[in-house]
């Protein structure tokens, strides 16, 4: 089957703030919204960010850690998967407008299966974001 659109909601704590930053900083362009909600398109997929009042203004979601080649990744996370070639354009993109990433952009898994450019950092309510990029999407992205 093909790959299609996914959607994603994601609680936020300032609905100005994640227009700010999936808008402008980060350049996905703003669908439907209201005054409790906003639509990006993330490269094609459905991101909504729904303000939930009770994080409070310097509020952050919730997340824990696991290792995963010598690093602490965050859970829960989501991002899209890019070609090589568009991951390492998006990478120097998020290089000018993140100030802080949970692990910089690298290659990971080199020279084993699945081998992939990988970028993790959160948007300003805690919600961790990673991109990454394969050489052949379609033969490495569940490579073992």
């Amino acid at each position: 089957m093909p790959p299609t659109p996914f959607h994603l909601a994601i609680q936020v704590r300032d609905i100005d703030e994640a227009r700010e930053f999936y808008g402008e900083k980060l350049g996905f362009p703003e669908g439907r919204s209201s005054d409790h909600w906003i639509d990006f398109n993330v490269f094609g997929h459905q991101v909504v960010t729904h303000l939930n009042p009770a994080l409070g203004r310097n509020g952050s979601v919730q997340a824990i850690a696991n290792p995963v080649d010598g690093h602490g990744v965050p859970v829960p996370h989501f991002g899209v998967v890019l070609t090589f070639e568009d991951w390492e354009r998006f990478a120097e993109q998020t290089r000018q407008v993140i100030d802080r990433f949970i692990i910089e952009p690298y290659v990971r898994f080199q020279g084993q299966p699945g081998e992939q450019g990988t970028l993790f950092f959160s948007d300003p309510s805690g919600n961790a974001l990673e991109f990454k990029g394969f050489r052949d999407i379609d033969s490495e992205l569940f490579a073992r």
